[in-house]
């Protein structure tokens, strides 16, 4: 099994592509992974959000590149990312039997955390990397604060991210950022790569 210490090195992005049309999706996710620092991330809330998981993962797999499934919040919703092409699972929140699931099926998971324990329990479970959600509503000092009592922690600021707010979050410590609206916004990609690139 892959980790986020792997899929995420060098990459601080996780693009979420929510909603977006399958062609337009594989277009977008295309421009993430030309960028060299980004992931992408598709939620599979409904049977088209699966279909565009399964185009995107074709792309992927061309190209050598990584997508995984996000708002997987279900032990069935793993096997459904798996079958998709999923080579990794985001949650909004902590569900210990869907970190299993996911583990079980060769694929790290991302678990939405909002609080010390949650934190604790997620690391517990396996989940080295975490996802700070929402990101805005905590705040880059909640994660500044959360990094002294879990050091070990590698949180992914989720929620509200854009290219006014992602260099506060970095500062404060994020190790990567999830973006959504920004991303699949005319322009958005390239006002926030041109924030994220060294």
């Amino acid at each position: 099994m892959n980790t986020f210490d792997e899929l995420l090195a060098g990459r601080p992005l996780v693009a979420i592509l929510r909603g977006v049309p399958a062609e337009r999706a594989v277009a977008i996710a295309a421009a993430v992974w030309d960028s060299g620092i980004g992931v992408v991330e598709v939620p599979i809330q409904t049977p088209d959000a699966v279909d565009c998981l399964r185009a995107v993962a074709v792309a992927a797999a061309a190209r050598g590149a990584l997508v995984g499934a996000g708002t997987v919040i279900t032990a069935e919703q793993v096997t459904v990312a798996a079958d998709a092409g999923a080579v990794f699972t985001v949650a909004p929140g902590l569900d210990p039997d869907v970190v299993a699931a996911s583990h079980a099926a060769g694929m790290p998971h991302l678990p939405g955390v909002a609080t010390p324990t949650e934190v604790q329990h997620a690391l517990k479970a396996g989940c080295g990397w975490l996802k700070a959600f929402p990101a805005t509503s905590l705040g880059p000092r909640w994660l500044r604060e959360l990094r002294g009592p879990f050091p070990e922690a590698r949180f992914v600021a989720t929620g509200g991210i854009g290219p006014d707010n992602a260099g506060d979050f970095l500062a404060a410590g994020a190790a990567a950022l999830g973006v959504g609206g920004t991303v699949t916004r005319p322009g958005g990609l390239e006002a926030l790569l041109a924030v994220l690139r060294p």
